[in-house]
């Protein structure tokens, strides 16, 4: 018996609504896909302006980062893991870093050096501390409406700074904030202290399940290589040696055994050795030999664009705690973007060795300084 053929008239109502249904996936779809294009092209771009080739590992970062950029833009808007990005200094973290927060087109960002954010933490979480909260309290005021926050230079030495990224990461996680965050170490490598490495491994783990893990590796210190820098002033910087009487003459520089003088930070004096207009003056252990912190720093880069740091010495001869500031120092000059000029009477390879595990990272961004070399 032959069969009866279906009675397709009574699907043909249901196509208009599939092709709705479909259309609106597709544009949702290429939508989606633009978005990811935008990131592509602006590397692409980037690099080729620069005179990069990018590696392989960077390529995987970007197409990591052009999938979240669609998600992020889409009209779901899921909960994306985080990215953390680790690897030798120099491979290009913070440039990929940089290039993300500025490719994304949305208005509810913030990209911050960690250390930044941190001492702004610590004064709010001060200023509030009398709130049942706050932690919560100074997120609002530090944060309003932020969708995507990236952390360049994010590393731990303190076990206190330790237990309150633990709180921190959590309290991020819990906003859906999505979090970007560069570092030298892997996330096991965070700590590396064994005596408190234990007692940070809620933040090792919550990284390794919340953030998406990947390194930034490849065989060139992009840093060392030889390029235009006429937008950056740190890198119009200058290390000086060994210098001479002659050298400081020419150069207008701080004499010798300059004076001391009381510069007000904050609540207390620090000493300094030169102050003038956004120009100011110190010896190595008028900033590193001293108990000065980070929050410091920041305030005087609020102040002066340029900067001396007289008598480098040699800092394998000193403590971890003198090295440990001038590393963090130096951070914020290069993250601020401020004109610095070092004196030292040796080379600047001979000045900075030393045991702190961060220095490799100093070595590469005082590398980028001109150096001025009395050859007399």
């Amino acid at each position: 018996m032959a069969v009866r053929p279906p009675n397709r008239p009574r699907l043909t109502p249901r196509w208009p609504a599939l092709r709705r249904f479909f259309g609106k996936a597709f544009a949702a779809s290429a939508s989606n896909s633009a978005q990811g294009r935008v990131i592509h092209d602006y590397f692409h771009h980037k690099a080729h302006t620069q005179g990069y080739t990018l590696s392989h590992s960077q390529q995987r970062v970007i197409d990591c980062m052009a999938q979240h950029a669609s998600a992020l833009l889409g009209t779901s808007a899921p909960t994306l893991p985080g990215l953390y990005l680790y690897g030798a200094v120099g491979r290009g973290k913070s440039w990929l870093l940089d290039g993300f927060f500025q490719a994304i087109p949305i208005a509810e960002k913030q990209r911050l050096h960690f250390h930044e954010f941190f001492a702004q933490l610590h004064q709010g979480m001060f200023s509030h501390r009398e709130q049942p909260d706050a932690l919560a309290v100074t997120l609002d005021e530090l944060l309003h409406d932020c969708r995507v926050l990236c952390f360049d230079e994010f590393h731990v030495h303190d076990i206190g700074d330790a237990m309150l990224i633990t709180r921190l990461f959590k309290a991020l996680f819990r906003r859906g904030i999505l979090l970007l965050a560069t570092s030298n170490y892997p996330p096991e490598g965070l700590l590396p202290n064994p005596l408190y490495h234990a007692r940070f491994k809620p933040v090792i783990d919550l990284v390794n399940a919340r953030m998406q893990v990947m390194e930034v590796g490849g065989p060139h210190d992009y840093r060392s290589q030889a390029r235009a820098h006429a937008q950056q002033l740190f890198t119009q910087g200058q290390y000086v040696w060994p210098a001479t009487v002659a050298q400081r003459r020419a150069l207008q520089l701080l004499e010798h055994e300059a004076p001391v003088i009381q510069l007000p930070v904050g609540t207390r004096h620090l000493q300094a050795r030169y102050c003038e207009g956004r120009s100011v003056g110190f010896t190595f252990a008028d900033l590193c030999e001293h108990p000065t912190a980070v929050m410091d720093y920041l305030e005087l880069c609020r102040r002066f664009d340029r900067w001396i740091i007289d008598k480098l010495p040699s800092l394998a001869d000193c403590s971890i705690a003198a090295q440990q500031r001038f590393i963090n120092l130096i951070d914020v000059l290069y993250d601020q973007d401020k004109h610095l000029i070092l004196l030292g009477h040796q080379s600047l390879r001979e000045s900075l060795g030393g045991d702190a595990i961060d220095l490799a990272r100093t070595r590469s961004r005082l590398g980028q300084l001109v150096e001025v070399r009395d050859l007399a």
